[in-house]
């Protein structure tokens, strides 16, 4: 086993997971400390240490809100349940689980952003254990990032200091990680040359990010986006995120300054790192990407449905009762109003298909709705056919019944535990079929991150359900029910007329 291995710069000393076919090394430092004068910088590169580094422990997590500290939040009781938990500024560091035996066996390698509205989360988290994808042969990397006020702050006179980095330190944070692994990921046995970069929520919208930053070219060949991509027919498409351009936030900055009460920026990175992260939660603002015009060119969605994009293979999904929209409306009138505003001539087939004429208000605008993120990887899918790009995209529903006291419902994230294959971790009370479905989600996963195509054989010997591409031919999803189902089901009526709505419409 590959307990010991030389990097960039040193060596690093990794223990054996719960299976002893894998080594976990955790917390190597993949870029110097985002501290001092490096606050509100692009990330740099880390120092040499002498002897062995021994990568026993997570490192700290970044810097927010105390978790598990709200017993009311759900994800308290879910995942983040440790309110002792370091938490440090200096937080750049990544982890490696790998199932090699030498360097030279150029296993696939997944890397993953994790999610948290890019205000919160951490590496260490208990359901992004990588063990068990690394035993199906895949060399798993986690990385850490900068969030919220700390990753995503912006200001003139960052802007005017570093005008190739004014901003998104924390998907800068992700993209030095990605950059350590291409440097350094072959004395783990990876592959540098077959790289999966992989998230979910914020993680999943990172990796849109980067799929769509032309600073990316050629640094992964594949792509998976869990709950990650979203479009909604009933409001203004902006940017996901804080939907500030450049100079909005960099005016947010500035009052953030005032609030701070400091008047520069080197006033403001001589601040303890503490009092900063306790006054952003004071000031209670959203931090998130922005379009700098270097990272970050636009919205991620319309670049990827003009290909200006990576041009890689995508896995891609949602769970069943995550993120539905409708219009806006307090009367009948004004749904009408906002139909004629969003769909011109063709308001009037949208409010036949709500059925506007014949119910009430809210019968109309609960037949209205519609799954954000089901609409924008159709719309996704539709362009990737009319322009002739034709990359394989595969589309997954995640809809299992999920078990607890609570009656969740398929909640945002509930597919973490599943493609992870961690339910041992969770205190719900999952049984057998649950284990099932787990196990061949993993599959399919592993097996996209392998070689760009989901399908393969369960470990019983037995085929999996086969899983095709989407194509505007076959609009169909992988169904992650009891079991797995390709389901060959067209979408509604009213999915169809968004769809086509968001081509027409798309200049407007």
């Amino acid at each position: 086993m590959l307990r010991k291995v030389k990097v960039e710069n040193g060596f690093v000393q990794g223990l054996p997971a719960a299976d002893p076919r894998i080594t976990v090394f955790k917390g190597i430092p993949f870029a110097a400390p985002p501290v001092g004068e490096n606050r509100w910088r692009a990330p740099r590169p880390a120092k040499d240490w002498e002897g062995t580094l021994l990568a026993y422990e997570f490192a700290p997590i970044s810097m927010q809100a105390t978790p598990g500290y709200d017993k009311n939040d759900f994800y308290a009781r879910e995942w983040h349940v440790d309110p002792e938990i370091p938490m440090d500024e200096d937080n750049l560091y990544l982890n490696v689980w790998t199932p090699a035996c030498s360097s030279d066996e150029k296993l696939p390698v997944f890397v993953w952003f994790f999610g948290g509205g890019f205000q919160y989360g951490y590496t260490a988290e208990m359901e992004f254990d990588g063990e068990r994808i690394a035993r199906r042969g895949v060399v798993v990397v986690t990385v850490n990032y900068r969030l919220n006020v700390f990753g995503f702050m912006c200001h003139p006179e960052i802007t005017a200091e570093a005008p190739d980095a004014p901003a998104n330190f924390g998907l800068l944070d992700q993209r030095a990680g990605l950059l350590w692994v291409r440097r350094n990921i072959a004395a783990f046995g990876g592959d540098p040359d077959n790289i999966t970069i992989g998230g979910q929520s914020a993680g999943g919208g990172s990796v849109m990010f980067h799929l769509t930053s032309p600073l990316n070219e050629g640094l992964f060949q594949k792509a998976i986006v869990m709950s990650g991509v979203f479009a909604d027919p009933y409001r203004n498409h902006r940017l996901p995120g804080s939907g500030k351009t450049l100079p909005e936030a960099e005016d947010e900055g500035v009052r953030f300054f005032e609030f701070l009460g400091v008047k520069s920026l080197d006033e403001a990175r001589r601040l303890d790192g503490e009092y900063i992260r306790l006054k952003a939660l004071e000031y209670r603002k959203f931090w998130g990407p922005v379009v700098d015009n270097r990272l970050i060119v636009g919205e991620p969605l319309r670049l990827f449905t003009k290909n200006r994009r990576q041009m890689v293979p995508v896995f891609w999904g949602h769970t069943s009762s995550e993120f539905y929209s409708g219009p806006r409306a307090e009367t009948l009138d004004e749904l009408k109003e906002a139909a004629t505003g969003l769909f011109g001539e063709d308001a009037g087939e949208f409010l036949e298909l709500i059925g506007a004429d014949s119910g009430s208000l809210d019968e109309a605008k609960r037949r209205a709705a519609v799954r954000v993120i089901e609409y924008a990887i159709r719309i996704a899918g539709q362009a990737n056919h009319d322009t002739g790009a034709n990359t394989p995209l595969y589309y997954y529903d995640f809809d299992p019944e999920i078990p607890g006291w609570d009656n969740p419902g398929t909640f945002h994230s509930s597919d973490l535990w599943f493609f992870f294959e961690t339910l041992a971790k969770c205190w719900r009370p999952f049984v057998g079929k649950h284990y099932d479905l787990a196990r061949m989600m993993c599959n399919y996963m592993a097996n996209f991150i392998r070689s760009g195509d989901p399908n393969g054989k369960d470990a019983t010997g037995e085929d999996m359900p086969v899983w095709e591409p989407y194509t505007p031919d076959a609009p169909y999803a992988m169904v992650f029910g009891d079991r797995p189902e390709y389901v060959r089901k067209e979408p509604d009526a009213l999915m169809g007329f968004l769809v086509k709505a968001y081509f027409k419409h798309l200049e407007d």
